[in-house]
């Protein structure tokens, strides 16, 4: 009887010191993945397998100890595959910042509601495994309080569902899918208080090289803004039994799976990977490139058609412009060597300025000689008299000394010559465009056609199609047979 008893009362004071472990702030990277394990029933992926990239952890400690380390900004970018656990552990950030930060307010928007709704579950399933005492009343499908101040609720992807909110904490789920005006005015509702910083986080695979995760990662990258990105080998089970040889995945695994210790199983990969196209499984479960689908200019390679060009005073020299004031005016110089292949090397890209201003630009843009110039080529828009000045754009250049030529052509000719030059029938590549065209450079990868519906043109975003035109104008004028209109005004 005494040694029932003993038991029982050890019983009761483990479970007290477990309990008492429950509400203990993990203080450590060591102490907080432990609490992950025993508490929530989850393992986090703490190694990163490609050198480049990061392990989940790094992500889930950043968001954690961002209020507790000084940090003065918890922003932070999560790019990482399908099937890489963002959502769950995006979750279980959530319950950590309601536990362990009193007062914290968390808001989950997401791509759609059923998304949205994904994370809130998650994060009442970790609740209901052991925290419904930390919870304040019942738990609503959309909302919930706990007895320290904190809350969690699920915001709608509409106006007044996000502008109403001043909140610490806003997770971003899906963001490829957003709404561009409903994530822009996402932008300003976290608030720091004294405890507590304002964290915005985004968390999404990148689908397309023009889409808002595409935007969102180029600008953290300049901004310095974090960016926490794995892809399957960080998340993989570990590979022991298989042989590499006879594995579909080896051409991409290269014995990385045999170092990963994830949960995703390597079968359920497999089958992904033969259902999926090849490009799909380099952007959803590789992260290495958005996919191509959509995009206009596919055959674009960096790695081909971007090179160190410079100016060759030998060579003839030929400006290609694409007006505009609001939208930018763009003005691309290039040349032709003796093999053909069009080298643009430098790009001037402004909006908002008069054409006097741009003439000023363009004539004395360095190390180029106004009188080298042998043509510029324009947009045959550009000859139209604007009802404002009673002038045309192409009138003004002229008079400042810019010789002119257009061709009327179509959009559709002159992405075909555009293409034709990235690589041609024979597979030679006669487009090269040097590091210093940046804005360029994006066009040609992010260029797209409407994603849906059944348009053959390109979709005119006014943000990609001005320089794409300007390069345009350039192989219509000097790629045809048929000479270019030189006409006085």
């Amino acid at each position: 009887m005494n040694s029932i008893i003993l038991s029982s009362d050890r019983i009761v004071k483990a479970n007290g010191f477990y309990e008492t472990l429950r509400k203990t702030r993990p203080r450590t990277r060591a102490d907080l993945k432990n609490y992950l394990k025993i508490f929530l029933g989850i393992e986090i992926g703490d190694t990163k397998i490609c050198p480049e990239h990061n392990s989940p952890m790094d992500y889930l400690w950043h968001c954690y100890n961002s209020d507790f380390d000084g940090s003065t900004t918890g922003d932070c970018v999560v790019w990482a595959g399908r099937g890489g656990g963002k959502t769950l552990l995006a979750a279980a950030a959530t319950l950590l910042d309601s536990i362990f930060k009193p007062g914290c307010k968390t808001r989950i928007l997401a791509g759609s509601e059923l998304q949205a709704q994904r994370m809130y579950d998650y994060m009442l399933g970790f609740l209901r495994n052991g925290f419904e005492r930390f919870a304040a009343g019942p738990v609503r499908k959309d909302r919930c309080v706990f007895l320290n101040g904190s809350d969690v609720e699920v915001l709608t992807q509409s106006a007044a569902s996000v502008r109403g909110s001043h909140i610490h904490k806003l997770r971003c789920d899906e963001v490829e899918l957003f709404d561009r005006q409903i994530f822009e005015a996402a932008k300003f509702v976290t608030k720091s208080t004294d405890n507590i910083v304002g964290a915005m986080e985004t968390l999404s695979t990148m689908h397309q090289p023009f889409g808002i995760m595409h935007d969102i990662v180029g600008k953290a990258q300049s901004a310095g803004v974090p960016i926490f990105k794995w892809c399957v080998w960080e998340v993989i089970e570990n590979c022991k039994d298989r042989s590499c040889s006879r594995c579909p995945l080896n051409n991409d695994c290269q014995g990385r799976a045999r170092k990963a210790n994830g949960y995703l199983r390597i079968d359920d990969c497999l089958a992904q990977m033969r259902r999926s196209s090849r490009s799909a499984f380099e952007s959803e479960m590789l992260c290495l490139r958005p996919s191509l689908e959509n995009v206009v200019f596919a055959e674009f390679e960096p790695d081909v058609h971007i090179g160190e060009v410079e100016y060759d005073t030998t060579l003839p020299l030929y400006r290609a412009i694409d007006f505009g004031f609001v939208n930018p005016f763009v003005c691309l110089w290039i040349q032709v060597d003796g093999k053909g292949t069009v080298r643009v090397i430098d790009e001037y890209v402004k909006s908002r300025i008069t054409i006097d201003g741009h003439a000023d630009e363009i004539k004395n843009r360095k190390p180029f000689v106004e009188d080298n110039v042998i043509a510029t080529f324009c947009d045959p828009a550009g000859a139209g008299v604007n009802d404002v000045t009673g002038t045309s754009a192409v009138f003004q250049l002229r008079q400042a000394g810019v010789k002119l030529r257009y061709k009327r052509s179509s959009i559709l000719e002159g992405i075909e010559l555009v293409r034709r030059a990235l690589r041609s029938g024979d597979g030679v590549s006669n487009l090269v465009i040097s590091p210093r065209c940046g804005r360029l450079i994006e066009a040609m990868q992010c260029y797209h056609y409407p994603p849906v519906g059944a348009e053959e043109l390109p979709l005119k975003d006014g943000i990609y199609d001005h320089p794409i035109d300007a390069l345009r104008y350039f192989f219509v004028n000097y790629q045809t047979s048929n000479p270019a209109k030189n006409r006085r005004y």
